[in-house]
Parts: structure tokens; sequence; C-alpha cells
């Protein structure tokens, strides 16, 4: 094989092959994986001709860097390695196959940087800790001390990882990576031993850690998960914004079994009526400010009276305005960013048909007065309904029969797509569930004060059951009798969030 060297090699290109990763190298089977979903159609991408890898560039990359592996990775974990040590080694292992395989075949640097796109995910950063930000400074900065990647791509990860870890920590980690470039081959017993180094500098006692540690459930992501997808939207090409809600639409499709639906004429009649009255509680009031004018009356402005003196006498046509008067300024017009997460587990049954017109009614309303909203369903899975800025057509029919909810995924998402923490936007988070879950109250209840304490008002409505319901502080509870009226909650709501915003 060419691109490794070795002539006792396999290589499998099929759907879903990789073990689950874009491509994979199995040394005992002497086989490269490469799922055939990067490779792309026969009629696309033919292996047999030279200049096929141009049209699948990132498939190309993922043989690359698996090639990096069956020529480089020639040594593995001695038997009783902690797996949190096993883990890091082959993090390390990442860049330095690639900068040997970069060093032996300087044109392969095109195809690895491609790579990228598919090794790297925000969810290896799900939160600001030590331990995630050297994970990702493992995995992007070293590749460019390996001359893979260059120190323009991973500018905004550094400052992420540098914020997190602080510059002595970081330049300590990155002498251990360092050193791991220069290791041979074949030398499992140094790459081992820079493991060890490595979870020591971070705190990370291996014998008590049975396995890489894992984000608390009940945080945001942070800086960092923003900027790794800073570096996915350019690689495909995108902005932060479009790839992200590109992701999650690919992620997060509705059910094949929802079915679809025209909307009614009472449907249509009270998305009108809340686009109404949301553009009424946009303009609610006329506030009194002032602007410059060339002439009086009001305040004398000194700085710009000196400065239209001296225009005078230049012989130009004075613009400096030197008087400020009193006015009326145009209304102030707040943005409504609204998430509506509706439970979709079976004892939320009878609010699936009801929430499934409020979403279509909410979406509509929202584009006709320049507010964004989004409906997302969970339960075993977490579903975009309406995506933000969308106008469906048709009324997505939710169904509510799963067995858990995956609240805090919900709510993360939510955040992504609508900014929930920032406070430039009035921001509402609208709950429709009884509040228990599978996973447990306590990471959703952290959540939920996040929102709060960032100026995020959350409101929760239940069914009008006391007994089967759990209440969270930091919101606004509201339990409802009759689940058709949830919708008339919600748009309440939002207008009174707007009018006193």
């Amino acid at each position: 094989m060419k691109l490794t060297g070795r002539t006792d090699l396999t290589v499998v290109v099929a759907p879903g092959a990789g073990g689950g990763a874009p491509a994979c190298f199995y040394p005992h089977f002497r086989r490269i994986e490469v799922d055939a979903a990067h490779i792309g159609a026969p009629d696309i991408a033919n292996p047999r001709r030279a200049a096929h890898k141009k049209l699948v560039p990132t498939g190309y990359g993922a043989l690359v860097h698996e090639a990096g592996h069956a020529a480089h990775s020639l040594w593995t974990a001695p038997p009783g390695t902690p797996p949190v040590v096993a883990d890091i080694a082959m993090v390390l292992e990442e860049s330095r196959a690639e900068g040997r395989q970069r060093a032996r075949r300087r044109g392969d640097r095109r195809w690895l940087r491609h790579m990228v796109n598919v090794l790297v995910n925000e969810d290896d950063a799900p939160v600001d800790d030590p331990w995630h930000a050297a994970y990702a400074a493992g995995l992007l900065l070293a590749r460019v001390d390996a001359r893979i990647l260059t120190a323009k791509d991973v500018k905004a990860v550094r400052a992420a990882v540098t914020g997190i870890l602080g510059r002595t920590r970081l330049a300590q980690l990155r002498e251990i990576w360092r050193e791991a470039h220069a290791v041979a081959d074949t030398d499992a017993e140094t790459m081992i031993e820079l493991a060890w180094r490595w979870c020591r500098l971070l705190g990370i006692d291996p014998a008590a850690q049975p396995a890489t540690p894992v984000a608390d459930d009940g945080a945001f992501a942070g800086a960092l998960a923003a900027a790794i997808g800073g570096i996915l939207a350019a690689a495909a090409g995108l902005t932060p914004a479009a790839y992200t809600e590109q992701r999650i639409a690919e992620r997060h499709g509705a059910p094949a079994s929802w079915t679809l639906r025209d909307p009614t004429t009472e449907e249509r009649q009270a998305a009108n009526a809340l686009a109404a009255r949301l553009r009424t509680a946009r303009t609610s009031s006329v506030e009194p400010g002032t602007r410059p004018s060339a002439i009086p009356p009001g305040r004398l402005r000194a700085r710009a009276a000196i400065t239209a003196d001296a225009q005078r006498a230049a012989g130009q046509l004075p613009t400096a305005q030197p008087w400020q008067q009193r006015a009326t300024l145009p209304p102030h017009k707040p943005k409504l960013h609204l998430a509506v997460l509706v439970d979709v587990s079976a004892s939320m049954w009878a609010f699936a048909e009801p929430m499934s017109s409020a979403a279509w009614i909410l979406a509509n309303a929202a584009r006709r007065t320049d507010a964004t909203v989004t409906t997302l369903a969970f339960g075993e899975a977490v579903t975009l309904l309406v995506p933000p800025h969308h106008k469906p057509a048709q009324v997505q029919q939710m169904q509510a029969d799963d067995g858990y909810e995956r609240f805090t995924e919900a709510v993360k998402l939510a955040d992504q797509l609508l900014s929930l923490r920032h406070r430039s936007t009035v921001r509402m988070l609208a709950v429709v569930s009884d509040g228990r879950f599978v996973q447990g109250t306590e990471p959703a209840q952290r959540l939920i004060t996040t929102l709060h304490r960032s100026g995020c008002a959350v409101l929760w409505l239940h069914p009008n059951d006391s007994d089967g319901c759990h209440t969270y502080t930091h919101t606004t509870t509201v339990a409802v009798t009759n689940p058709v009226t949830a919708i008339n909650v919600i748009a309440d709501a939002a207008v009174t969030a707007l009018t006193t915003a």
C-alpha cells in the first residue's frame, strides 16, 4: 500500500465500516476500514482514478490518517494500564502518527487537515473544565507542533484553553506532547509514561478514576466548545450559526412516525392574533431622547461648536452640529428569543396534540414580529420540531409514548440555538412537563438556576396534578387543567416579557 509502505494491509470501504468512526485501523487484522459515507457514490468517487481524492477530501483524509497509524502506531498499551492512561496515550498518538506520516509523505498534510472536521467534535469539550480543555489541546494544539494545523487554525481554541488551564500548565502539557512526537514507533513504555505525567499534571489519579472523566450533566457548554465549533464551521465553509443549525437538524430530525397535517382555520386565526399582540408589545411606549442639530434651540455642545467655527474659517460647509435638542426617539423594540420544550414521555400524552398546534402557532406568529422561536420535543431523544426562523407550512403532530426524558440535553440544545444565556435579547424558556425525570432532578435544577441568573425567564407548565409533578425553583410554575390552554399561558408570558423589557 503506497500510503503506508506495507504490503500486508487490506482496505475495506463500506457503509458503517470503521466501527462507528469515519475510519479505523485494526492492527491485529491488518485492516483499514473507511465508512463509505465519507467516500461518496461510485459515480462520484472512483479510487482507481488519481484525482478522485480531490472530490472527497475528507474521506481520503480519513484513509491517510489511518494509514499513518498503520505505518507508525506499532505499539499497544501493556496489560493492566488504567483506561484513563490508555486514553490519553492514544490522544498523544494521534498527532504523533500524523506528524510522522507528514514527515514521510509531505503532500499528505493537505488531506490530514481535511480530516479534522470529522475527527474532532464539540462533544470532545462539553464543559470548560481542566480535563476537557487539556483533551482539546492534545487533539488540536498538538497538531500545530506536528505541522498539520496552523496557529491561525486554532487561535480561538488556544485562547479558550489558556483561559481554563493557564499559560504555565498549558506549556507543561505542550512539553509532554512534543516529547511524544519524538518517541519511536514501537516505544509503548515511553508513551504510557507520558500519559501518566499528563494525568498527574491535571490532578487525576488513574487508580481512583476508572475511566475518562465525564462532564457534569447539569452544566452548559462554554467557550471551549464554541471555539471548536468555529473550527468545524470554517472547515465546512459555513458561519458558526449556520453550522450549528445544520448539525442540529441532522442529529435531531423528527421521527418518521410523527405525521404532518394542514393547519386549521382556528390555528391560522390564533397565529394572526398572537402576531398582532407581539407587535403591540414591542412598541408599547415612546421613549424621550436627544438628537444633534445645526441650529438652536437646545444645549450648546462646545466641541462641536469649535469644529463648526473651524470648518467655516477654512471655507468649508459646516457639518458639525453644535446644538443638542430634546427629541422623541423611535420606540424601543426588544427582540424575543423563546424556546419551548415539550415532554413527550408517556405521562404527558394529553399535551402532545395541543402543543403540536402551539408550535405551529408560535412559529408563524414569530416570523411576522422579528421574534425567534424554536420548539423541541424531549423524550428518549431530543427532536427539533420547529427550527429558529422557520415558518412551518404544516403542523407536525407529536406522539408522547417515550419511556424517559432527555431534559438536560434539550435545554442545552435550546441554548445553542437561541443563546439563552446572553443578555442582548429578551429570553424565555417555556417547559411543558411534569418535571419528573429518570435522569434525576438535580442536573435539571442546575441548568435552570444558571438560566435564571443570566436573566432568562423560565416558565414551567405541568398537569394539574400536584402529587405527580416536581416543582423547580427559579421558575414561574403554572398548573394546567386543560392542555389546550397551554398556548395561551405561553403567549401571555411572552407578551408580558416584551412589554416589561
